[in-house]
């Protein structure tokens, strides 16, 4: 049965997204929460309490330290009504391929985005529709768990910003022009689709756009 929502979150604030600097000596899919950014998990779990009111949830997070870091928040509020948590590769972050310095992923950033971020693919890493592939793989694996007769009430994926919005590409369809004005989620932003009457689910939350 599905689910009356699907449930995004964007991780909380990272040591990365604080210093760029970590970059240099820690790998991407190491980098832990701030103390900012475990508040932020926190308070994307009481948003969820309040909008789900004690119904259950099955959980899809992404492997990485700072997800996983993230995730544990928000159970920290949810508590119980988790009945599942299940870790899936395929909706970690986009693979930026090595350690670097901060100037050079600047750099990297200002190239990729005169390119395109969909198509341009970081240097011994991926590309946005790299990215969209393993995604698609992932809703197929959502459907048949969405058919299955007990499935919870809620699914709750935390994943990264990136992902997230490739996720909302493949799912509502977007072209490509239109993925990329979709500006990155905020630290902790949470996404709901809700389940309609037709059978179909509807972005009920802002996105912001570039000019």
């Amino acid at each position: 049965m599905k689910p009356k929502r699907i449930i995004l979150v964007r991780h909380g604030q990272s040591q990365g997204n604080a210093e760029p600097d970590h970059y240099e000596t820690t790998p991407d899919y190491a980098l832990r929460l701030t103390r900012q950014g475990k508040s932020e998990a926190v308070e994307a779990g009481k948003q969820i309490s309040a909008l789900i009111c004690g119904e259950s949830v099955r959980a899809y997070v992404s492997p990485w330290y700072r997800t996983r870091e993230t995730f544990t928040g928000i159970s920290s509020v949810l508590g119980d009504q988790i009945i599942q948590e299940v870790e899936d590769p395929r909706i970690r972050e986009q693979d930026w391929g090595h350690l670097s310095s901060a100037e050079k992923l600047h750099n990297i950033q200002n190239e990729r985005m005169a390119y395109g971020p969909f198509y341009f693919r970081l240097p011994d890493g991926e590309s946005g529709a790299d990215v969209y592939d393993r995604v698609s793989t992932f809703l197929e694996t959502l459907h048949r768990d969405f058919a299955k007769p007990k499935f919870p009430d809620n699914a709750l994926i935390v994943t990264h910003g990136m992902t997230l919005r490739i996720f909302l590409m493949r799912w509502f369809h977007w072209s490509v022009e239109y993925f990329e004005k979709v500006r990155n989620p905020h630290n902790g932003e949470v996404f709901i689709m809700e389940l309609k009457t037709d059978g179909r689910y509807q972005l009920t939350s802002t996105l912001r756009l570039r000019e």
